[in-house]
């Protein structure tokens, strides 16, 4: 469930940054957001985003609490929001050393009729992975735990993607029917756990510039 916008963030004229928040830590439980003291999700759920928040650029201060819980944040950080930019904020790791990882999500240019991609590791106890099409074909190779890859033009189709061990041909994880539409801009996330509950999965999410 997420908390109306505060319409305080954007009393000026200056054209806004967008954010939004991700909950990736799989065995956190549901939080509540603050951004410089204002509740901007409440009772966000594993695998749950928020929608892109407008906020005028500048310095920003993240609290994220135990939903309805307001001491012991589970993160205490600050972002900064530069002008014409997009973010994602997302919760990573296991609940004891849960950190925030903040991903632009800001476009490139693409030709006209192709689409953005790119990947974003974030299942805790994984290792190295590459990310392929059935036939092998590699679109991101060797990332590791909460690494950001560069962004990838691919044909738009309801592709299949795989995870591999990095470096091999063994696939961990099959996610078919991934629709990708033209002119459109995405984040294909790797979510969840190896050895324990709950899966690892595949969440293949659009970025702000899609909007």
């Amino acid at each position: 469930m997420y908390y109306p916008y505060m319409n305080t963030f954007n009393q000026s004229m200056t054209t806004p940054s967008y954010v939004r928040v991700f909950h990736a830590s799989p065995d956190a439980p549901a939080v509540d957001v603050y951004a410089n003291g204002k509740l901007i999700a409440r009772g966000l759920n594993y695998k749950e985003f928020t929608e892109y928040l407008p906020l005028i650029p500048g310095k920003y201060s993240i609290l994220v609490f135990p939903s309805g819980t307001t001491t012991n944040p589970v993160i205490n950080t600050s972002i900064d929001v530069m002008p014409n930019s997009n973010y994602t904020v997302a919760a990573t790791g296991m609940l004891k050393n849960i950190k925030p990882l903040i991903i632009p999500d800001t476009a490139s240019p693409i030709y006209p009729g192709a689409s953005q991609l790119k990947f974003v590791h974030l299942s805790p106890d994984a290792p190295k992975v590459d990310l392929t099409l059935p036939d092998g074909t590699i679109l991101f190779r060797n990332v590791e735990f909460k690494e950001i890859s560069p962004n990838l033009m691919i044909h738009p189709d309801n592709h299949t993607f795989e995870l591999r061990l990095a470096g091999t041909d063994k696939v961990v994880l099959t996610a078919p029917n991934q629709l990708i539409k033209p002119n459109q801009y995405y984040t294909i996330y790797a979510v969840g756990l190896v050895k324990d509950q709950p899966p690892l999965q595949i969440i293949t999410a659009l970025d702000k510039s899609s909007y």
